[in-house]
């Protein structure tokens, strides 16, 4: 994916998109706190549980969306802090699949100064929403990794 300037100013993806490399269920394995994650999603999902078997099952999962569904069980009890913590983990997952694969990196950079949303149509906090007044949080996550790319690439 590449961009030009006459193209709009706004990046739009919805973080489902297998085959989209900035999306969460990009599968683009990457190694943090000892584990090998198949993708973000697996590691955000996973990180929800204290139950480290539970944690297990999720990170096994054959599909991100396998993941996101395990993600959403109600018979496991989630982490307590996890309204505090969701965004940090998030971040922190795709932060580093972007350091360790330079393909998800670049594309990231090359999108510029490009307003970046995800385009979620029932997710008011992640995504856009369906009316785009939602939080925006993984358009955001996004542009913010960007920067910390940029200013790396300047030291």
């Amino acid at each position: 994916m590449l961009f030009n300037e006459k193209e709009t100013k706004l990046l739009t993806l919805t973080r489902s998109d297998s085959n989209n490399l900035l999306a969460s269920y990009a599968k683009r394995g990457f190694e943090l706190d000892g584990f090998e994650w198949p993708s973000v999603e697996h590691y955000y999902q996973a990180m929800k549980f204290d139950d480290a078997e539970y944690r297990e099952q999720i990170r096994l999962a054959p599909h991100p969306a396998d993941a996101a569904k395990l993600g959403k069980s109600r018979k496991h009890k989630r982490r307590k802090d996890w309204k505090k913590t969701s965004v940090t983990y998030m971040t922190r997952a795709t932060y580093i699949k972007a350091r360790t694969h330079a393909d998800v990196a670049q594309l990231l950079l090359a999108s510029g100064d490009r307003e970046i949303k995800d385009l979620s149509q029932y997710d008011y906090f992640w995504g856009s929403g369906r009316d785009m007044r939602g939080d925006n949080a993984f358009g955001k996550m996004l542009m913010g990794i960007r920067k910390k790319l940029r200013e790396e690439q300047e030291k």
